[in-house]
């Protein structure tokens, strides 16, 4: 019906619209909208659903590990997409596990270290705005980002003066390469150190994002950001080399246009500065293996976060922005990551939505 809607507007702005005609299209409107509302309230289940046992998988892991832990959860009755709700389970699983086996001490590390012999795991859930913030929290012995920092600079993710100087944040963001782990010996419990990066690939490909910050004898959270929604997104739309796609409008900061001369190239990068801050900047034509287009004068850039880090788009031009109804990409193109999802336009042009995330 969304895409009906839009369909129907279309054509009658291109053969004209009569003042009787607009008023009916406002007034379907409302009652699509009103009907998504309700058909999304059907799609939505409480988080209870897969959070109800965790604390019994937790006492029962602790009991095998020697440990004594707690779990509490918060924030159980809300609700979200039961699409999402499936793919979460795999993820909250994983980082109870990874808590009890790397975070939580033994009872007698535990005292030594004057604190309760019972170990303490909160998930915490709340929302915000169109997402769902869920928080997986222990007081254990947190990471150790000295041993993060080696084992990043000795698999090569970053080279040995530029991981001195990086924040605990950005060390602690390392756990979620792929392989890299900091546990003394292979454990079947957490994931065999490959758990991680997992983790942050299937919160991504849902369109959220996944943060960690942690304290050296204090404890790590992780908290995992994903979309109420998944079927219905606010993209904005806009041009590169004569195709249309798509962005959600959560992934987006603000769109500005700089002087051609103001992108300068070192290597197969580009940079321009954004409020006296260099910023990257992303040739989407290039990366969607799509043909050039000769610069103009002044170059759009959509801004957006991926990763934390700030990035810049190098688009033609800006179409619009709307609601759609995501479908799933073909299963030609599923192995084409930085494709997140495929929409129909009002004249039947087929758009892809795609994640920033696979773009760097």
């Amino acid at each position: 019906m969304i895409l009906s809607s839009s369909q129907l507007r279309t054509a009658a702005k291109g053969g004209g619209r009569t003042a009787g005609m607009s008023v009916g299209l406002d007034r379907m409107d409302r009652v699509v909208g009103e009907l998504q509302r309700r058909a999304l309230e059907l799609r939505t289940t409480p988080l209870l659903r897969i959070l109800d046992p965790l604390p019994r998988m937790a006492r029962e892991l602790a009991t095998r590990l020697g440990k004594r832990v707690e779990m509490e959860i918060v924030g159980a009755e809300i609700e979200l997409d039961r699409s999402i709700l499936d793919r979460l389970s795999d993820p909250l699983v994983h980082l109870v596990r990874n808590a009890l086996d790397h975070g939580i001490e033994s009872p007698a590390n535990r005292l030594e270290a004057r604190k309760d012999e019972v170990g303490h795991i909160t998930i915490s859930a709340l929302r915000s705005k169109d997402s769902i913030h869920i928080a997986v929290a222990d007081d254990g012995a947190g990471i150790d980002l000295e041993a993060v920092r080696a084992r990043a600079v000795s698999a090569g993710l970053v080279v040995s003066d530029l991981a001195e100087d990086l924040s605990p944040e950005q060390l602690a963001s390392f756990v979620f390469s792929a392989g890299l782990s900091t546990a003394e010996s292979i454990s079947d419990i957490s994931g065999r150190g490959v758990g991680m990066d997992a983790v942050r690939a299937t919160i991504e490909s849902l369109g959220g994002e996944v943060q960690i910050a942690t304290q050296h004898g204090i404890g790590t959270s992780t908290t995992l950001i994903v979309p109420i929604t998944a079927a219905v997104q606010r993209v904005l739309l806009f041009d590169v080399s004569g195709e249309s796609v798509a962005v959600p409008v959560s992934k987006i900061e603000r769109v500005i246009e700089v002087p051609a001369e103001a992108i300068e190239r070192s290597g197969r990068e580009s940079f321009t500065l954004v409020d006296d801050c260099p910023v990257v900047v992303i040739d989407l034509a290039r990366q969607l293996a799509l043909p050039p287009t000769p610069r103009e004068e002044y170059v759009t850039l959509v801004l957006g976060e991926v990763r934390g880090e700030l990035m810049a788009l190098e688009i033609d031009h800006i179409s619009g922005h709307r609601q759609i109804y995501v479908k799933p990409v073909p299963e030609l193109l599923a192995a084409v990551r930085v494709l997140a999802g495929l929409t129909i336009t009002g004249d039947g042009t087929p758009v892809f939505v795609l994640d920033l995330n696979q773009l760097s």
